[in-house]
């Protein structure tokens, strides 16, 4: 329905131009609106709100500015009513803080979501280790994922009911976009 309005854009929302963020009350209505514009084809990026920012939750969306209109409307055509939405230009003070952090150990690679760490031996793509966070899954999800190849792990996001499962999925496929191996 809401095809008319969209952007054809690739999976990875790399490159933004001229932005904005929508910021919402909670987690799960952050997860749900980027499910539901990736789902649309929007380019979407979890992002951590900027430190002026004081309402709403830890985490906010990033959306090209030219879709704000068209993305506001799918939303709440879905019932999903974001608090604000801010545009963002180059010369803006507010900046949404990147929640991925990657660590080079040489031989492996850890990217860090938020507060949930996984970590990636560089040559065979097995994952050494999962850590982080304080939710009940995260132990259940290590076992399931420690000693599996990147492309045979399971998905956290159908493992886990937490936002540190939510978590490890965004640097789970953080890992797969740096070595360049598609989601299936």
């Amino acid at each position: 329905m809401f095809r008319i309005f969209r952007k054809q854009t690739d999976r990875t929302p790399e490159i933004f131009g001229e932005c904005g963020i929508l910021v919402f009350e909670s987690t799960p209505e952050v997860i749900q609106a980027e499910m539901v514009l990736k789902k649309e084809g929007f380019k979407v990026r979890v992002m951590g709100p900027p430190p002026e920012i004081q309402t709403g939750c830890d985490m906010v969306l990033q959306i090209e500015i030219d879709n704000s209109l068209a993305v506001e409307r799918l939303l709440r055509f879905n019932g999903i009513e974001p608090l604000q939405y801010i545009p963002i230009d180059k010369n803006s003070l507010l900046k949404p803080v990147d929640l991925f952090h990657s660590k080079d150990y040489g031989k492996y690679l850890m990217v860090r979501c938020a507060n949930m760490k996984m970590t990636v031996d560089r040559e065979t793509k097995v994952i050494v280790n999962v850590s982080g966070g304080g939710c009940p899954d995260v132990p259940y999800l290590a076992k399931l994922m420690v000693g599996q190849k990147l492309t045979n792990a399971p998905q956290p996001i159908h493992n886990g009911a937490t936002l540190c499962g939510y978590a490890l999925q965004m640097a789970y496929e953080e890992l797969l976009r740096q070595f360049q191996i598609e989601l299936n």
